[in-house]
């Protein structure tokens, strides 16, 4: 069993160290991307503090579908180019938006939700869904969790075999 390791007190920067340190060890040596994906959510939620939601929606028959999460229930389908998740995978750029209520088109799937991260999952240049964070505050997200969780994604995909789970 893997235990996770509090971050409380560190710095963002020394979060993100821990988190993807913590996470490459608990995906050592398994490629279920499922599992994967459940335990990586977990970790998110688990280490980063103040947030609401976090986990994965994969590319299915052309819309993004939620997979693993932790937090309230959420939306279950997303369109491509709708709301911050479909921006995130229609750029396959990752998308920080520190005012949900200002972004147009944005999906509310738990209204206590204010500011949001996308990260895109792309591997060898096929998009293969999203990551996505959310939390109850403002401005939560800047540049060091930008750089921090798209190496999480980098740990999660170098880890994964997401050939069932998006397609």
């Amino acid at each position: 069993m893997f235990e996770v390791k509090s971050t409380a007190g560190l710095s963002k920067t020394e979060v993100y160290r821990e988190l993807t340190t913590q996470l490459d060890a608990v995906l050592t040596g398994e490629r279920d991307g499922l599992a994967n994906a459940a335990n990586t959510a977990a970790l998110l939620f688990a280490g980063l503090g103040d947030v609401n939601w976090a986990g994965f929606y994969f590319l299915r028959g052309g819309e993004l579908v939620l997979g693993p999460f932790q937090g309230k229930v959420a939306c279950v389908r997303l369109q491509l180019g709708r709301g911050v998740c479909g921006t995130a995978a229609q750029r396959r750029a990752t998308v920080v938006v520190p005012d949900v209520e200002k972004f147009p088109g944005h999906v509310a799937c738990d209204h206590a939700s204010r500011s949001e991260i996308v990260v895109p999952l792309v591997a060898a240049g096929r998009l293969i869904g999203v990551l996505d964070v959310d939390s109850p505050s403002l401005a939560r997200f800047d540049g060091t969790d930008t750089a921090g969780l798209e190496k999480v994604v980098q740990i999660f995909l170098s880890h994964s075999d997401l050939s069932s789970l998006a397609v």
